[in-house]
This record gives structure tokens, sequence and C-alpha cells, in this order.
């Protein structure tokens, strides 16, 4: 029997939320980097979720960037819309010889040509996977803007960024995302550095894989599940807190009073 279109009938009911066009101390601020519970066994909160809190905290807008897929985008546009909030649409996609790049479509071809690159992996692979190249991403480039994901400096990442910026042009970011690390101050210092070395300019986000930080139990058994071990044993592959969540606009500019443009350049995006 086909499935039913998602709709208000056939979703859990959405909250009573009021919205905010910013938080109370006027920072601005959306999420950029958003997986939803449809990145399978890799995030812990539904999108309807997900966009309730995001308006309960005041943000101007959400993307939903679930992992090489944009299944989540339909529920996401059900309860954004309903709400009346502003929805980014993109997908975090993740090249084998790349760091992860974020990717939002800018228009209607622009989607258009995110959903033939994610199309294209998941051929490549088999079922349940998706298998890409940066030089996948730079074909698909028009009607985009992409955000490369910093993790790991080094050769790989110079060799990414430069690439993203000769394809993508002014529609190049570096996504800068901080945990309250044992060395944030450091770490956002050294990206500082390697935004000014590849002039291409730095953006805040948070990687978020669940709404509130309570959801990170859930998180830490779909980790196990994934990896196909106990929790106990999953080490270093657990995320050693919960800052994973959505936070308010004032918690992320904290974050980022180092490079207070990193915030404000979102509105770009």
């Amino acid at each position: 029997m086909p499935e039913h279109p998602p709709n208000r009938r056939l979703s859990r009911p959405l909250p009573d939320v009021a919205i905010r066009s910013a938080s109370p101390a006027g920072v601005r601020y959306a999420e950029l980097h958003c997986r939803s519970n449809f990145s399978f066994l890799s995030a812990a909160s539904h999108p309807d979720e997900l966009v309730a809190r995001a308006i309960e905290l005041g943000h101007v807008a959400l993307a939903i960037t679930d992992q090489n897929s944009v299944a989540g985008i339909v529920r996401a546009h059900v309860a954004a819309k309903d709400l009346g909030f502003k929805l980014l649409i993109g997908a975090e996609i993740t090249p084998h010889d790349s760091p992860p790049v974020v990717l939002w479509s800018m228009n209607r071809a622009g989607y258009g040509r995110l959903c033939r690159l994610i199309t294209r992996g998941r051929r490549n692979a088999p079922k349940g996977q998706c298998r890409l190249a940066l030089s996948d991403v730079l074909e698909h480039a028009e009607g985009l803007l992409a955000g490369l994901v910093l993790r790991e400096a080094g050769t790989l990442l110079a060799q990414s960024a430069g690439l993203l910026r000769d394809a993508f042009g002014d529609r190049t970011y570096l996504l800068a995302e901080l945990h309250r690390g044992g060395d944030d101050a450091r770490q956002l210092q050294h990206w500082i550095n390697e935004s000014r070395q590849h002039s291409i300019p730095l953006v805040a986000a948070n990687d978020v894989q669940y709404h509130v930080a309570e959801r990170q139990r859930l998180h830490d058994v779909l980790a196990a599940i994934r990896h196909g071990c106990t929790i106990e044993e999953l080490g270093q592959r657990r995320w050693p807190n919960a800052e994973r969540h959505l936070k308010s606009p004032i918690e992320m500019a904290a974050l980022f009073a180092m490079c207070p443009d990193a915030i404000t350049r979102m509105a770009e995006i």
C-alpha cells in the first residue's frame, strides 16, 4: 500500500511555540549544520523537534543537513510551514577524498543539483551507503553554497578549501564548530588563521545531532548499534559531552566571542 504524504494529520502534534526574530539580547543566529534522525543511526531527534526547538531558542532560521540525504526535509518543511518558520534546505556530503562539505540550496535549481549529487553517490555504493569524490561536489556547484567542515588540519583540508573556492567562488565558507572542549580558544584561533590563509570566510555552526542535551543518551545507544558494540565499548567513538544540541543565539555568541564575525556572517547564508 503506498505511503500517505506527510501532513498534520499523520504527524505528531506540533508544540505551541511563538516565532521570535532574535534572542532577547538581539543576537541573530541560525543553525546551519543540523542532522535529524533521517541520518540513520547518526542523529537522535525528529525534524519537527529540531524546528520547534530552534523557534523556542529564538533562531531566525534552521538548516536541516542530513548526511548524504535530504530525507528529513519533508517533515521539517511541514513543521516549519505550519509554524511560519524559515527552513533552509541542504545536506552534509562526505566525499571519500575530502573533509565533509555542507551544501545549502539557493534556489530550486540548486536543490535539483543537490538531489542529483546524492543520487549519484547512492548509485555508486551498496544500499544504505554513499560514495562521492570532491570532484562530484565541484561538478554540481551551481545554485549551491558550500561550507567545508573544519576538523583536522593538513594537506587534505588545504587542497579541498582551494578547490571549493575555485568552484563556488564567494559562495564558499569554512564551518567552525566548538563543543566546549579544553582547547576551544586555541582551536578557534587556528581556524581564524586558516580562514585568512585560504581567503575563505569563517562561519559558526554546532554540528547539531539532537534538539536537547538530554537526547545524548539515545545518541549513545544509536552509536553503539552503528558500531556493533555496547555503549561502554564505544570508547573514543562516544562524544565526551552533550554539546551537540541546538544552542541559543546567546550561547553561540559566547562560544565565538573571539570571532563575532563568524556569528554575524551567518546572515549571508
